[in-house]
């Protein structure tokens, strides 16, 4: 099984018994018989713990008690359950400073750090642009039910000078914003953010002899970053 929860997503009041479970009569609504926390149905296989730097304090503690002795405990229960997971997190934020602003427990992140992917933002990564663009096109393209036949190229070069602020999930949205826009089946810079069309004018470069395809966007990236 895999489970995936948003730690920033879940009231704290409410996020100790996604994650644990509770017991019948734990709390005020508690369903009859209690219910399962996200550990326990995670049971065998993955938990992953999304913008864990917003968890907060009491409950990483607990968090901490549960990889060191790989048992729960459900809200208002006694019990110990055994649990055997794999545990993935992700955070958008440098949890070595949350730890010198006391905001995350340096015993948890040494717990969790066991390996450690560092994913650099979009900036850093351009030449992933053009893929994204590719596979953004056609997710939303078949969900509006629109066929894009081409993308202009000056987008192109708009999205390649753009600093991506909001990493993915921006260019995800600018894509769909322009796949919603479009009437032509065309994508072109008027569908664009207002953002991007500023700060990716900021001293442009075109890198785009033709209207880019397909056929020629590999051989094009490959020939420009080689220079």
């Amino acid at each position: 099984p895999f489970f995936a929860i948003n730690c920033a997503a879940i009231p704290r009041e409410l996020i100790s018994s996604e994650l644990f479970g509770y017991n019948e009569g734990a709390f005020t609504g508690a369903s009859k018989g209690g219910k399962p926390g996200a550990f326990e149905l995670a049971d065998q296989g993955t938990l992953f713990l999304d913008e864990i730097g917003e968890m907060p304090m009491d409950l990483q503690a607990s968090l901490l008690r549960v990889l060191e002795e790989k048992t729960i405990i459900r809200v208002g229960g006694r019990e110990f359950i055994p649990v055997n997971i794999r545990l993935i997190s992700a955070t958008n934020r440098d949890l070595s400073e949350e730890i010198k602003n006391r905001n995350f427990r340096q015993d948890i992140f040494y717990r969790l750090s066991v390996i450690s992917i560092a994913i650099p933002p979009l900036r850093q990564r351009k030449g992933d642009i053009p893929l994204l663009i590719d596979h953004f096109v056609k997710n939303f393209s078949k969900r509006i039910g629109k066929t894009i036949n081409k993308i202009d190229s000056e987008v192109i070069d708009l999205f390649m000078n753009y600093d991506w602020p909001g990493n993915v999930r921006e260019l995800s949205n600018a894509i769909e914003r322009a796949v919603n826009l479009t009437r032509n089946g065309i994508i072109t810079p008027d569908l664009l953010a207002k953002e991007i069309l500023e700060e990716g004018n900021k001293n442009r470069v075109s890198i785009w002899g033709n209207t880019i395809t397909k056929d020629n966007m590999e051989e094009e990236l490959i020939r420009t970053y080689m220079l």
